[in-house]
């Protein structure tokens, strides 16, 4: 006993299929929405027009920066031509690429070779939004991602 295929079973299929299709694309388009950091600058136009000079500035610092996680610990290396360097001060923003959920802003302690701060860090990538000003005023700005083993 079989039974007919009809034009309202069709239509069904059609249906369930669409409305899955539809209702995960709106989940996505969701979480995508919800979990947006937010834009860098409020007008990239006007951000523009200094970009040169400070990048200018900043490179002729000739500060090389690197971020390590080991042992808790969050250890930011900021170095030139003559060893260590110590910004007159420094701000940072750590978190996910993807999110601001996990953000927190780290409280670094110079000991000497780096700056290092207490950071309880799950595995995966991870940005550091880094802000320091150089003895002589010039502001240095880098995002510096590192990735934090399993």
């Amino acid at each position: 006993m079989s039974k007919e295929l009809k034009g309202i079973h069709v239509f069904a299929i059609f249906a369930v299929g669409f409305s899955i299709v539809i209702g995960v694309n709106l989940t996505l388009a969701t979480q995508a929405v919800r979990t947006f950091p937010g834009l860098e600058v409020k007008n990239s136009y006007v951000a523009s027009q200094s970009f040169d000079a400070r990048r200018a500035a900043q490179l002729a610092l000739g500060w090389d920066v690197k971020v390590k996680y080991v042992g808790g610990h969050l250890r930011l290396i900021i170095s030139d031509a003559d060893g260590p360097v110590e910004p007159t001060s420094i701000s940072s923003t750590l978190g996910r690429a993807t999110n601001v959920r996990q953000d927190q802003s780290p409280d670094f302690k110079f000991d000497g070779t780096a700056h290092v701060a207490a950071a309880d860090l799950e595995a995966g990538n991870w940005n550091l939004r880094l802000k320091a000003i150089a003895k002589d005023g010039t502001i240095f700005e880098q995002r510096v991602p590192f990735v934090v083993a399993r």
